[in-house]
């Protein structure tokens, strides 16, 4: 009865255990006896194999391999493995009844009987193309990826381990770092940084930055292999696992150096740009105030110049007289300099050579300079001459001395040198293309900080004490070199002195020694002209008033004109000798004046009175000028230039 029960029992497990296989359709499960035949065939063999069990049993297995598979003896290989090792697992491509191929996982095990003796192998077959086109796309994807990032050449992508070291490289790492792969592989990311920024910790403060925010993003100085220092944009992103923990980073480093240089160009064209327009601002304003002083000047001196010719030798009135004329001329003098500044100040330029008017200066120099002061030269043997007023340039060159003796207050060298330049296309300072000498003059003073040199040739601007200085100098000296198309450069630290450079354009022609030829009017021939007959035209009525009673007073007969249109009226009526008219008036200029005069009366002289230089030289080449504020003197020696000019131009 036992015996007869174990034996249902059996037979009711073999029942469910092929129930159990027939049951699996995701996995081909069947038999094989010692020869590799097959003996049985689940429903799962015959949905991705294709074969009917009619089919496929009492066939050998290795029908179910690849032609190139059968040829090397893997079918047999794999039986013999699994027989003996007691297990064959591997996967590769099979093939279905219709010829496709499938990606099968294949397990093979042994049977053996009670003896150990072999009776067959179970075969278990999954098929995971579905699996094996995934991992390819994945695998090609990350192909084509590790393909891109090495190619990228402009960024330098590369990995780091949790603690920072280089753990990938792609070649645009290898182009602006400079290391082969070879060479940074496992070096810790901090090799990268500056010593400044070692220092600080800035590498271990980047990558826990990254960790804990997930990204980390600045700007900086980084170092390549050559110790050559880059400006870098660089973002480190954190890498973790499935769980969120840390294991590395992604560094993404960008050499942006060239595009750093031209925001910081950019910036610099943006402040020398605003620097350029405030000071033409204050140029209009200060040339406007100096014009409108000029006349209140022009009025003062004139009149107190009669006053003081008709007073009596009583030393009590003239010395008082006197004072108000010197304060008057200190007058002129600053509003001189302001015209300068304001690039309106009448300019007679012509080849200057440098180191002659400097040699010729050197006393002068040295008594403004005081004995404390000892001055070097330096000029080169050839030096081409420059185009300049020479008046303007030495008193810019005095301008200059002075400020290099102030800021040496315990005495010191001031060196005076010049050198010729070629500035080819526009320079930094703003030059035009051409050829330049650069004269300089040099102290070893206090120098300047950044601030104060911003501010140093702006106006009444002045670092020295009350009543030690107008702040006038400098801008005086820009405007010289700015109307004479050079340009004034500051060079200066704190501490370590104060370089000032005035490039100024070389001459077309050298300089030509004096003529005795061409000596100008003496004041003792100015005061042998005859008395004429002249019309005055100005639209100020103080300087209308003042210069016709200058003429008068030298014995002349006067018209007074306030504009163009009634001086010329006036020419129609009487015969006039000579006009002296202003240039800067409503409705009918100076120059039209002399272009109508000179249409209807060919040979009558005219005088251009002016306080600034409204004109260019082209505009007046004809028209002897006679520079606001002037004097009594002054309009003399015009009177007799202009009339002198004229005999020679009727007698040609």
């Amino acid at each position: 009865m036992d015996n007869l029960e174990r034996f249902d029992a059996s037979a009711m497990d073999d029942g469910r255990y092929r129930l159990l296989v027939n049951a699996v359709t995701d996995y081909a499960i069947f038999m094989l006896d010692p020869e590799g035949v097959v003996t049985s065939w689940n429903p799962g063999a015959q949905r991705f194999k294709g074969y009917e069990a009619s089919e496929i049993l009492g066939e050998n297995f290795s029908r179910f391999y690849v032609e190139e598979d059968r040829r090397a003896g893997l079918p047999r290989r794999a039986l013999d493995t699994a027989a003996r090792e007691g297990k064959f697992e591997t996967e590769g491509w099979r093939v279905r009844k219709d010829g496709a191929r499938f990606w099968a996982h294949v397990v093979i095990d042994p049977i053996r009987g009670p003896s150990g003796e072999l009776l067959g192998f179970t075969k278990i077959t999954r098929d995971l193309t579905e699996r094996k086109f995934a991992e390819e796309t994945l695998k090609r994807s990350e192909e084509q990826f590790r393909i891109l990032v090495q190619s990228v050449t402009d960024y330098s992508i590369f990995m780091l381990d949790s603690e920072g070291h280089v753990s990938s490289w792609n070649l645009g790492a290898e182009r602006i770092k400079g290391y082969l792969r070879e060479e940074v592989i496992g070096e810790h990311f901090s090799k990268f940084y500056t010593p400044e920024d070692l220092e600080k910790g800035e590498p271990q403060r980047a990558i826990e930055t990254a960790a804990r925010e997930g990204r980390f993003e600045k700007e900086g100085w980084r170092v390549r292999k050559d110790g050559t220092r880059f400006w870098a944009n660089v973002v480190i992103d954190a890498i973790r696992d499935e769980n969120g923990a840390v294991i590395g980073f992604a560094k993404i480093t960008r050499d942006i150096t060239e595009r750093r240089e031209a925001q910081r160009a950019i910036e610099e064209a943006r402040e020398a740009l605003f620097q350029s327009q405030k000071m033409d601002a204050i140029g209009q304003l200060t040339g406007g105030v100096a014009h409108d002083f000029n006349n209140l000047l022009m009025a003062i001196l004139g009149s107190l110049e009669l006053v003081r010719k008709r007073l009596p030798d009583e030393p009590k009135f003239t010395s008082l007289i006197d004072n108000a004329m010197q304060a008057a001329q200190r007058g002129a003098s600053l509003t001189q300099r302001m015209l300068a500044f304001a690039r309106r100040q009448e300019l007679k330029p012509e080849p200057v050579d440098l180191p002659t008017l400097v040699r010729g200066m050197t006393d002068l120099l040295q008594r403004s300079l005081g004995p404390a002061m000892s001055i070097e030269t330096r000029f080169p043997l050839a030096l081409p001459s420059v185009q300049a007023d020479t008046n303007q340039l030495e008193l810019s060159l005095l301008n200059l001395a002075v400020n290099a003796r102030d800021a040496m207050p315990e005495g010191g060298v001031i060196i005076i040198a010049a050198r010729a330049e070629t500035v080819s296309g526009a320079s930094q300072n703003g030059l035009a293309g051409g050829a330049y000498v650069c004269l300089s003059v040099t102290d070893t003073g206090e120098g300047m900080d950044e601030a104060t040199l911003s501010r140093a040739m702006e106006p009444f601007f002045t670092t020295k004490g009350i009543g030690k200085g107008t702040g006038l100098g400098l801008p005086m000296v820009h405007g010289l070199a700015e109307q004479s198309g050079g340009r004034l450069a500051l060079k200066s630290q704190k501490g370590k002195g104060t370089t000032a450079e005035l490039w100024l354009p070389v001459a077309q022609r050298a300089a030509a020694p004096a003529s005795d030829d061409e000596q100008p009017p003496t004041l003792e021939n100015s005061r042998e002209v005859s008395r004429l007959v002249v019309v005055a035209v100005d639209d100020d009525p103080l300087v209308l008033t003042n210069t016709a009673a200058m003429l008068a007073d030298l014995g002349h007969t006067v018209f007074e004109a306030s504009g163009g249109r009634q001086a010329l009226s006036i020419l129609r009526r009487e015969s006039v000798d000579l006009v002296i008219t202003d240039q800067a008036m409503p409705r009918m200029t100076g120059t039209q004046l002399a272009d109508a005069i000179r249409a209807e009366w060919p040979a009558l002289p005219v005088v251009l009175a002016t306080g600034y230089a409204e004109l260019s030289s082209a505009d007046t080449v004809h028209l002897p000028r006679l520079s606001k504020p002037f004097r009594q003197d002054d309009l003399m020696r015009a009177i007799a230039d202009a009339l002198a000019a004229n005999r020679r131009r009727v007698d040609r």
